[in-house]
């Protein structure tokens, strides 16, 4: 039987981010890890589909969910700010030992969700040791400061990508998804040339990081690519309206699979355990 994760008192619950596309298997990894974080079988959980356009994805999460043992699992999908202030979403909010936010469209979803009841709902709740996940667009959004668009490609250039802000439930970290699978390293170095004390986190498909105050595991089939930018330096071009490269020194890129931790205070990478040497 699947345990339950102890929580700190006092301490901030778990965020959860995905890269997408998780595993179909029977016992999906990344979102059992979820479950888990949540209080494990027979816990209550929040489904949020709003950054979706696709009307199924909050009752195809609902029926996973079920089948990896939550008692109960409520859809809240405020469709505009208005609905984002109704109280019974903010009431199944509060109530819930877990809360998911889905892919889609993380400008969409911040914009409809960031300010509102719901939204603060959701930061409170966090604060008060509730863990926190979401996938694709739903771990785009748990940061203060978001990748809203950008392209593809592994060189940093100009204009490369846009940010906005985001739900702020963490302002450590700028979280990319589908990370390898669409060749966003670019954009992510694009994002920490203008926050460079932020951690870059990239998130390949089917592969999360569990973050908690003092770091994060890797958990999932993928890895993580973890860029450091604290100690860098950063020339954009003169021109950065023709998106020419942009030159990043004295970076700390770490790329970390299922096992593998990262310290946030000592900025310290930890392979899996009892893996060997290359």
């Amino acid at each position: 039987m699947m345990a339950r994760a102890k929580r700190v008192p006092g301490a901030p619950g778990a965020l959860v981010p995905i890269g997408g596309a998780e595993s179909g298997s029977r016992e999906p990894v990344t979102l059992g890890r979820f479950i888990y974080e949540s209080g494990g079988p027979g816990c209550e959980l929040v489904v949020v589909p709003t950054g979706s356009s696709d009307g199924d994805t909050g009752a195809r999460y609902r029926e996973i969910f079920a089948r990896l043992g939550a008692r109960v699992v409520h859809l809240v999908d405020p469709r505009n700010r208005h609905e984002a202030n109704d109280e019974q979403m903010v009431a199944l909010v509060r109530r819930a030992s877990g809360i998911f936010l889905t892919g889609g469209d993380q400008y969409r979803l911040a914009a409809r969700l960031r300010g509102t009841a719901v939204g603060r709902a959701i930061r409170t709740a966090h604060l008060a040791g509730v863990t926190v996940g979401g996938t694709s667009a739903g771990a785009a959004v748990l940061s203060s400061q978001m990748i809203a668009f950008g392209k593809s490609g592994a060189t940093p250039r100009a204009g490369m990508v846009t940010l906005s802000p985001g739900l702020g439930l963490t302002a450590r970290f700028i979280i990319d998804q589908h990370f390898r699978q669409r060749d966003r390293l670019g954009r992510l170095l694009t994002a920490l040339a203008t926050y460079p004390r932020r951690i870059g986190i990239g998130l390949d498909e089917d592969t999360a990081a569990v973050i908690r105050p003092d770091g994060f595991e890797v958990v999932g089939a993928g890895a993580i690519t973890v860029v450091d930018a604290t100690r860098s330096s950063a020339r954009t071009p003169r021109h950065p309206d023709r998106q020419d490269p942009i030159s990043i020194a004295n970076l700390t890129l770490h790329v970390l699979a299922h096992g593998a931790t990262f310290d946030i205070t000592t900025r310290t990478a930890t392979p899996p355990p009892g893996t060997s040497e290359a």
